[in-house]
């Protein structure tokens, strides 16, 4: 069988294990998590094996640190995907909820059922833990999922793939609702891109050039961010203390994800005293700075004036970008110009400041006086995302089980008929 025949093979046997996962209870797709759990557990030897052939490929190949360290599973890394199973078989079950159900004039009831998306492929790179927490979100909210890892993480996948079909079989469910892409060979993406009639949405994790070649390619909704460009804009009227803690967090706490602080915008009035602190404060901890003019000389020496593509460029390490603006008004319009629709902030006091930066800004997640690093699921109260969506339609910031769902109008009627 050639690649575009397999491709095509593996997602019609997707779409249709999705028919039978739809009707499954919540209790069938739980028993399959629970299950999961405990295989994951009772196996980490053949996972630490399966990992440690892609980690010694990844050397000879010359990955950097950072990524080997990424492809890495540990023994901590299996109990946390366990813990993930039991967590998400601990949610909710959005599936079959019924919305807003309202009698119109004529009699009828009419609400919205939440139900599945149906299929849906995700691409990613690298981190092999994905694998399980895209398959069991995707499961617990009754969609079948086709996985297409990283190749540096091939033996990994496969054999966590292997676990997630022992358990849909202990659950009574079909083994096509788990699909793990079984090549490396990149055609297959390109292949699987053009199912839109087995294949519902797919959603890429990973870089800016894999996400922009996947929306090339697909014929499907695409969920996806292309980059976090946050920015943090300080009023004058700010706290200073509490900015100073804040701006630290966003930036330092973990520099290369996608909700850290890429950008500060600080007021006029406060910037003589506001950014001599921060550089105190945030250059002992390896920070640099690239400045506009007018900050630079408030910056210290580990500032370096800011070339035109420092603005909207996400770093994804302890470089900041600094302006200073005259008023909120153009701190707006700089988000509005550089923003990447993924996490803003604005510190202030005053609440009609704050309520207009709300109504203003457009983006993911607008937060007032707090770190950008709380755009995420889990800190947002989903219990578990399997990504940050910029894409407005349908999903707008991280997408925990409800999102990857849908409704339907639902219309109970005693006979009417349409005059």
């Amino acid at each position: 069988m050639n690649l575009e025949s397999q491709m095509r093979e593996l997602a019609a046997s997707a779409r249709t294990a999705a028919r039978t996962l739809a009707t499954a209870t919540g209790l069938e797709r739980n028993r399959a998590l629970l299950a999961l759990a405990d295989l994951l557990h009772d196996s980490r030897q053949e996972i630490f094996a399966a990992n440690t052939l892609d980690l010694e490929a990844a050397r000879a190949a010359g990955l950097d640190e950072a990524r080997l360290d990424r492809l890495r599973i540990t023994d901590g890394g299996v109990d946390s995907m366990a813990d993930a199973c039991r967590h998400v078989a601990s949610l909710s079950d959005p599936v079959g909820e019924v919305e807003g159900m309202i009698r119109r004039p004529n009699g009828l009831l009419v609400g919205r059922m939440r139900i599945p998306l149906g299929v849906i492929a995700i691409i990613y790179e690298s981190r092999p833990n994905v694998t399980i927490d895209a398959a069991i979100l995707c499961l617990k909210a009754g969609n079948s999922v086709i996985l297409r890892g990283g190749s540096e993480a091939y033996h990994s996948n496969q054999i966590l793939g292997g676990l997630l079909r022992r358990a849909l079989d202990t659950a009574g469910l079909p083994e096509g609702c788990v699909q793990i892409v079984p090549t490396t060979d990149r055609a297959a993406v390109k292949h699987l891109l053009a199912l839109d009639e087995y294949i519902d949405v797919v959603i890429p994790r990973g870089g800016e050039g894999l996400i922009r070649a996947v929306v090339k390619d697909a014929t499907m909704p695409v969920l996806k961010h292309y980059k976090g460009v946050c920015h943090i804009y300080v009023h004058k009227d700010a706290d200073q203390e509490q900015a100073l803690s804040i701006v630290e967090n966003a930036k330092v706490q973990r520099p290369g994800v996608c909700n850290a602080l890429e950008c500060l915008l600080v007021h006029e009035g406060a910037a003589r005293e506001f950014l001599p602190r921060l550089a105190a404060l945030l250059a002992p901890l390896g920070v640099s700075f690239r400045a506009c003019p007018r900050s630079l000389p408030h910056l210290g020496d580990t500032a370096t004036p800011a070339e035109a593509d420092d603005f909207g460029r996400e770093f994804l390490s302890l470089t900041l970008a600094v302006k200073i603006v005259d008023t909120q008004a153009e701190a707006e319009e700089h988000i509005a110009r550089y923003g990447s629709g993924h996490s803003e902030a604005i510190l202030t006091r005053t609440h009609d400041r704050a309520m207009r930066f709300l109504r203003t800004v457009d983006a993911s997640c607008v937060l007032i006086n707090a770190s950008t690093r709380f755009n995420d699921g889990g800190e947002l109260g989903l219990g578990a995302e399997i990504g940050i969506s910029t894409s407005k339609i349908h999903a707008y910031g991280p997408m925990g089980v409800k999102e990857l769902t849908s409704l339907k109008y639902i219309v109970f009627g005693e006979g009417q008929v349409r005059v």
